[in-house]
C-alpha cells in the first residue's frame, strides 16, 4: 500500500469530515477511501477517526496525525518542486566529454558562445577518447567522432560529418617517395590511430569504388595530436579529420597524400545516457549543438575543401 497516498486520503477525509466528498474530490470511490484510511490506522496501531452513520470526527491521535501528515505532504511537494526546478531552470554544470583536439579548437568556441547566452550554466570539458563510460565518469553528454557508438544504453545523435585526409611532411615524401595508390602505403611508415583503425586497415573511396589496405608503422597512438606531430616531424604518413590538419595544409607544413583517394569520412555524434528527465542546462546545450550542426562548418563539407597540395606544387 502507498503510505503517502494513504496519508493524503486521510488528510482529505479529516478536513471534510466525510468519506464521500473526500473520495469525490480525489477521484476514487468511497470504498477505496475507507480502505486507505483503515490501512493507515492498522499500520500506525491507533484509531484516527471516529465514525458514525452521519459524522466522521478526529480522535486525539487523529488530530496529531492530521497536523503531521499535512507537514509531510507539504514537504513532499517542496521536494518535487525543487527537483522540477533543477530540470526546468537552465543553471548549473554540464559535464561534456570530448576528444582533446576537437574540444580545444572546435567545441570550445561553441562553448564560449553558449555560456555568453546562458550565464548561469558552466560547461566542464573533460577528455573522452571514445571509450569513457558516461555514467561512471558522470558525463552529461559526450562528443564522439567515429563509427556509430554501439552502446545501446545511450542515445547517439549524429551532428555532422568529419571528412578525413591523408597527410605527410614534404621532407618525408622527398625521402621515401610519393605513394600513387593505397596499395603503395604498405611500403611506407604509417602512423595509425589505435581507436579509429584498431585493425590497421585504412579505407578509401576512389574512382573505382571503395579500397582498403592494411598499413603498419613505428608509431601508434589513441591520441591524434601525437600522430600529427609525428607527421610534422617527418616520421611518416598519418590520417586525420580534415578539421585537425587544415591549418597545417594551408601553411604547407603538411602535404596531402593520395588526393585521388578520399579516406572514408567519420561521423560526429553527441551521446548522452537518457532521453528522459534531462536537466534544462543539458537540454539547452544539446539543442545548441543541434542548431550548430544545421549549418556545418567548412571542414565538415568535403566539397568546400580546397584541393590538397601535391608534392610537385610546393
Amino acid at each position: 500500500m502507498d503510505r503517502l497516498r494513504c496519508i493524503e486520503v486521510f488528510v482529505e477525509v479529516a478536513r471534510d469530515g466525510s468519506f464521500t466528498s473526500a473520495a469525490r474530490r480525489l477521484g476514487i470511490s468511497k470504498a477505496t477511501a475507507t480502505k486507505y484510511v483503515a490501512w493507515l490506522e492498522r499500520s500506525l496501531g491507533v484509531r484516527l477517526l471516529n465514525r458514525t452513520t452521519k459524522d466522521v470526527g478526529l480522535t486525539e491521535a487523529g488530530a496529531h496525525a492530521l497536523s503531521q501528515g499535512q507537514l509531510l505532504l507539504d514537504r513532499y511537494e517542496e521536494i518535487g518542486a525543487g527537483a522540477r526546478e533543477l530540470i526546468e531552470k537552465p543553471r548549473g554544470i554540464v559535464r561534456v566529454g570530448t576528444p582533446p583536439s576537437f574540444g580545444t579548437y572546435h567545441l570550445l568556441p561553441l562553448v564560449v558562445g553558449f555560456t555568453e547566452r546562458y550565464r548561469e550554466i558552466r560547461i566542464m570539458l573533460l577528455l573522452d577518447d571514445g571509450s569513457a563510460n558516461l555514467i561512471a565518469q558522470g558525463l552529461d553528454l559526450s562528443l564522439r567522432i567515429g563509427p556509430a557508438p554501439d552502446d545501446t544504453g545511450h542515445i547517439a545523435v549524429p551532428l555532422t560529418k568529419a571528412p578525413q585526409v591523408l597527410v605527410a611532411s614534404e621532407a618525408y615524401l622527398r625521402t621515401h617517395g610519393v605513394p600513387k595508390t593505397p596499395a603503395d602505403l604498405a611500403r611506407h611508415n604509417c602512423l595509425v590511430h589505435a581507436l579509429k583503425s584498431p585493425t590497421n586497415i585504412w579505407r578509401f573511396s576512389g574512382a573505382a569504388g571503395e579500397v582498403s589496405t592494411r598499413v603498419n608503422g613505428t608509431v601508434c597512438s589513441n591520441f591524434g595530436e601525437a600522430l600529427k606531430h609525428a607527421a610534422l616531424l617527418g616520421h611518416g604518413i598519418s590520417m586525420h579529420p580534415y578539421y585537425m590538419v587544415s591549418d597545417d595544409l594551408k601553411a604547407k607544413r603538411l602535404v596531402g597524400v593520395l588526393p585521388d583517394y578520399e579516406p572514408l569520412e567519420l561521423e560526429i555524434y553527441v551521446v548522452y545516457p537518457t532521453r528522459e528527465h534531462l536537466p534544462a542546462r543539458t537540454r539547452r546545450f544539446l539543442d545548441y549543438l543541434k542548431r550548430w550542426a544545421k549549418t556545418p562548418p567548412d571542414w565538415a563539407n568535403p566539397s568546400s575543401k580546397k584541393p590538397l597540395a601535391r608534392l610537385g606544387e610546393l
